[in-house]
C-alpha cells in the first residue's frame, strides 16, 4: 500500500468505527481485524501503519467526528506529512475541498469532559487516560514464579506479587509461557485489587460478574486453589471462555453459573446468605480503559451512563443477598467517573443500613468516596474504582 492508500484505508475504517460507536456495535480493534482479514494484500507494515493512523485520529477527536475523513483531516491539521497525502493520487484520499472542515479535537465530548472534571480529574489526568497503555502480565503462581520464570524478554517487576510490565504490542499471547498457562495478561490495577480483597483459604467466593474470568483465575492463584470459587455472569459467550482458561491455568473453579438478567437469584439460590465474599466487577463505561479503547468516549452518552448506573445498583443488591452475616462485597468498576464509584457506594449504603464501607489495603491509589481510585497518571494502572462493603 502507498502512504496515501494507508490514509484512505484509515478513513474507511474510521467511518465504520464511528458508525459502530453510535450504535453500540463492535469495538475498534475487532473492526480493524475484520477489515484486514479480507484484505490479504496488506502486509504487516501496512496493517500497523493503518492501525496507528486510526487510533491517532480516535485519540485526537474528543467529540464524535462527522466522518472518518473529518477525523483524518484533524490529524492532517497537526501533521504536514499526512496533509500532503490528500493529493488525489490513486487509492488515496481526494484533495481537501475549499472550506472543508476537520473534526473537532479535544479530550472528550463536552458533557463527558464536564463529568470527568466533576470527578476531580484535571486536564493531565484526563489526557493520561488516552495515552498508549503498556502490557502487563500476571505470572500464574499455580505454575510458576516471576523471580524464576524464563520469558522471551525481560519484564519490569510491578508492585503486585507476580506482575511484570512490557511495552505495548509485545506478542505475549504467542509465547509458550502464555499458551501453557504460566502467565495471564492482566493490568496492574486488577492484580492489586485481587490481592487486596479480604479473602482467605477455605472461603466461599462468588465472582458475580466474572466475564471471561480474569479475576476468578487471579483469586484461584492467590489462594492456591484452596477456596470454593463460583464464577457467574449473564454473558454466555464470555463465560464460555472461562473453563478452557481455567484448565490451561490449572485453576479450580467449583461452579460456573450462567445467569438470566433480572432473575439472577434463581440460579444463585444455593449460595443465598452463604458467601464469605462476593466480587462485583460491575459492567461500566470503561472510562478507565480508554488507553486501550479510546473510542469508548464516543460510545458513551448520558442515557447509557444512567442505564449502567441502574445495572450497577442492581448487581450490588444481588451481591448483598449472597453475602453471609459478617461477609463482604467488593465493588469494582474500570471507571474514573464518580457516578460509577462513590455515588454507587453512597446509594448502596442508603438502601442497606446494615452495611458499612470497610478499608482496603492497596499499595497504590487515592481515597475516594468510601473506596479507592486508581488512574494512569498517578498510579501507572488503568483507571479503577474499588470499595469494600461489610455486612454487619
Amino acid at each position: 500500500m502507498t502512504p496515501a492508500a494507508r490514509v484512505q484505508a484509515a478513513i474507511e475504517l474510521l467511518d465504520t468505527v464511528i458508525t459502530s460507536a453510535r450504535s453500540k456495535g463492535a469495538p475498534a480493534d475487532r473492526i480493524i481485524a475484520d477489515y484486514f482479514r479480507t484484505r490479504r494484500y496488506a502486509g504487516s507494515k501496512d496493517r500497523r501503519a493503518v492501525r496507528d493512523l486510526v487510533y491517532r485520529a480516535i485519540r485526537l477527536c474528543g467529540p464524535v467526528p462527522a466522518s472518518g475523513r473529518a477525523a483524518m483531516l484533524a490529524v492532517a491539521a497537526q501533521d504536514e506529512a499526512v496533509a500532503a497525502l490528500f493529493d488525489g493520487s490513486p487509492h488515496g484520499p481526494a484533495p481537501r475541498a475549499e472550506g472543508e472542515g476537520a473534526a473537532s479535537t479535544g479530550l472528550a465530548p463536552k458533557w463527558l469532559a464536564a463529568a470527568l472534571r466533576a470527578s476531580d480529574l484535571g486536564g493531565r489526568e484526563i489526557a493520561a487516560l488516552l495515552d498508549r497503555a503498556p502490557l502487563d502480565i500476571r505470572v500464574n503462581a499455580l505454575k510458576a514464579d516471576r523471580a524464576s520464570l524464563d520469558l522471551p524478554e525481560p519484564g519490569e517487576p510491578l508492585a503486585s506479587a507476580q506482575g511484570l510490565r512490557f511495552g505495548s504490542g509485545t506478542p505475549v499471547e504467542s509465547w509458550t509461557a502464555y499458551l501453557e498457562g504460566l502467565v495471564e495478561v492482566q493490568d496492574l490495577g486488577s492484580q492489586l485489587i485481587v490481592e487486596a480483597l479480604p479473602v482467605a483459604p477455605g472461603d466461599t467466593i462468588i465472582d458475580l460478574c466474572a466475564g471471561g474470568g480474569g479475576k476468578t483465575l487471579a483469586l484461584s492463584a492467590r489462594l492456591g486453589n484452596a477456596a470454593s470459587l463460583v464464577a457467574a455472569d449473564t454473558d454466555k459467550r464470555r463465560l464460555g471462555n472461562l473453563a478452557p482458561r481455567a484448565a490451561r491455568a490449572g485453576a479450580a473453579v467449583d461452579h460456573i453459573v450462567l445467569l438470566d438478567p433480572g432473575r439472577e437469584m434463581a440460579a444463585l439460590a444455593p449460595w443465598q446468605g452463604k458467601a464469605d465474599h462476593v466480587l462485583v466487577d460491575a459492567p461500566c463505561s470503561g472510562s478507565g480503559t480508554w488507553r486501550r479503547s479510546p473510542e469508548g468516549r464516543w460510545r458513551l452518552d448520558p442515557a447509557e451512563l444512567k442505564r449502567l448506573n441502574a445495572l450497577q445498583d442492581h448487581v450490588l443488591d444481588v451481591a448483598a443477598q449472597l453475602a453471609r452475616p459478617g461477609g463482604t462485597v467488593a465493588f469494582v468498576t474500570c471507571s474514573v467517573l464518580d457516578a460509577e464509584g462513590p455515588d454507587r457506594i453512597a446509594a448502596f449504603l442508603a438502601r442497606h443500613p446494615g452495611w458499612a464501607a470497610a478499608p482496603l489495603a492497596l499499595p497504590l491509589g487515592t481515597p475516594r468516596g468510601g473506596g479507592i481510585r486508581l488512574d494512569p497518571l498517578h498510579h501507572g494502572t488503568d483507571g479503577f474504582f474499588v470499595a469494600c462493603l461489610a455486612h454487619a
